[in-house]
């Protein structure tokens, strides 16, 4: 607690109308904002890439990122850091009610139903279950969180056969429209069966946005490799049988 008072210390002085940095003086909430969602992409790196020094790097400078926005809304007067710990901490004992209450919850799932649950309850305002899904989140993240939310009522095949089932009735009425050729139609049908599959992913508990970007790099490492083979000569030259030669060698490296 004292390294981390230290940093409110640091970020309050940053921001002193007499002493402080000019620049930190200039930021405001959203000015903020594109650097504190780089930081963000920049601890989700390190996690993916399992690198732990520059994940203790990140964290503290996302950390930053929430003390700034912080002390930016207290000198507003709106809240200050400790009225933002003192939220989290009442909500986490809330959303627990397994943990610090007398309910009993056999697993993981029923614990995630649960939350939801909560919140919905908590949250009045909101006329949906499917409410509060940041827009801007990448698709295919915003597409897992809304089929949980509506998991959360009960909207879920109990097992695998139907998704599946779903999953090539999809493919097939892709296939229908790819025949007639209608833009508009494949762009429907293509994201039906996107989101079909993201379904699959999420019942098999595997995050869809990490699988596909995991499959992302594999691509990255194995066309590296293809270019690699070309470093004297033009790839743009090379045959596509010549490239998948080269890409069938990669795979079995």
């Amino acid at each position: 607690m004292k390294k981390f008072q230290e940093l409110v210390d640091i970020i309050a002085t940053l921001r002193d109308p007499d002493n402080g940095c000019p620049w930190d003086l200039t930021q405001t909430a959203t000015s903020l904002v594109p650097n504190f969602i780089e930081e963000l992409y920049e601890v989700v790196e390190a996690i993916e890439e399992q690198d732990d020094e520059a994940l203790c790097e990140e964290l503290g400078d996302l950390l930053l990122h929430i003390v700034f926005q912080a002390q930016i809304a207290s000198e507003e007067g709106h809240f200050d850091i400790n009225e933002v710990l003192s939220t989290i901490n009442t909500k986490l004992i809330r959303r627990h009610p397994h943990v610090f209450g007398d309910i009993s919850l056999s697993d993981a799932y029923s614990v995630k139903l649960n939350w939801e649950r909560l919140k919905l309850q908590e949250k009045t305002a909101r006329e949906s279950v499917l409410d509060g899904i940041p827009k801007a989140l990448p698709a295919l993240i915003q597409a897992q969180r809304m089929q949980e939310k509506a998991a959360s009522v009960g909207f879920d095949w109990p097992d695998l056969p139907p998704i599946l089932a779903k999953i090539d009735e999809e493919r097939e009425e892709l296939y229908e429209v790819l025949e007639v050729n209608d833009p508009e139609a494949i762009k429907e049908e293509l994201g039906d069966l996107l989101f079909s599959i993201v379904n699959l992913s999420r019942k098999l508990g595997i995050d869809a946005e990490a699988a596909l970007k995991e499959t992302t790099r594999k691509f990255y490492r194995r066309f590296r490799f293809v270019e690699e083979q070309y470093s004297k000569t033009d790839i743009h030259e090379a045959s596509l049988e010549e490239l998948d030669k080269h890409w069938e060698t990669a795979k079995k490296k």
